[in-house]
């Protein structure tokens, strides 16, 4: 007797401290069932060359479903809401806002921050007799580079949550694409002590509130960007 063809369960092959906390925050706002494999960074902070047996570029979030094997956690995001998530689609009136603020977080957004984050590394992991000219040399790149844009960028982000109904980025009642996209970029900016984040600290506080992404940290293991 043949028995009932059992649904493929969800594998998120889940890095520490990276973005692929947003999926399984996610997940649990689609009620999914998921198994997590876990890895963890090595202390040159890069992600364990095991990844790269389930992705060729061993970089986590990494996703299995069935025959689905898929990386990059934008791709990851609209497959998942695509396939199982129509309720946190965006409005008619609201896609083109949403495509934007999803594109948004890792094209523009994410790539200042990583900038700062080297330029601060670099300094504090030199040869002690270096260190004194790298701070120097390297918080100049701040003072000049990073820092003015990504004040630049805050005002940009803040006129618009300020101005969008609900405060999510869309624009909608509920999170689309934009805000699983958003906010580990806004988690790590606003974790650093940064004075000019107030607006963006609440919107974080309002995800991290949400009953779904705190099972997804409890799920997750130690973050520390909550």
């Amino acid at each position: 007797m043949s028995g009932a063809v059992k649904a493929p369960k969800i594998i998120v092959h889940h890095l520490n401290d990276s973005r692929s906390q947003r999926i399984l925050w996610l997940l649990e706002e689609l009620g999914l069932s998921y198994e997590i494999q876990e890895f963890f960074r090595t202390p040159e902070l890069t992600a364990p060359d095991e990844l790269k047996a389930i992705h060729p570029l061993g970089k986590a979030p990494i996703i299995t479903d069935g025959d689905v094997v898929l990386a990059e956690s934008g791709a990851i995001v609209e497959y998942l809401i695509d396939k199982y998530g129509p309720q946190f689609k965006p409005s008619e009136a609201n896609k083109v806002t949403n495509l934007y603020w999803t594109h948004y977080a890792e094209g523009s957004l994410m790539p200042i921050l990583v900038n700062q984050l080297i330029f601060t590394i670099v300094p504090e992991r030199a040869p002690f007799f270096l260190r004194p000219l790298l701070w120097l040399v390297f918080g100049q790149l701040r003072a000049k580079l990073t820092e003015p844009r990504l004040r630049e960028n805050a005002a940009w982000i803040v006129s618009h949550l300020e101005k969008t109904p609900g405060e999510w980025f869309a624009g909608d009642d509920h999170p689309t694409s934009a805000d699983f996209m958003m906010v580990f970029a806004l988690e790590a900016w606003s974790s650093r002590g940064v004075d000019y984040l107030p607006k963006l600290k609440q919107y974080v506080e309002k995800i991290h509130a949400r009953p779904a992404y705190k099972r997804g940290l409890e799920r997750g293991g130690k973050y520390a960007y909550a």
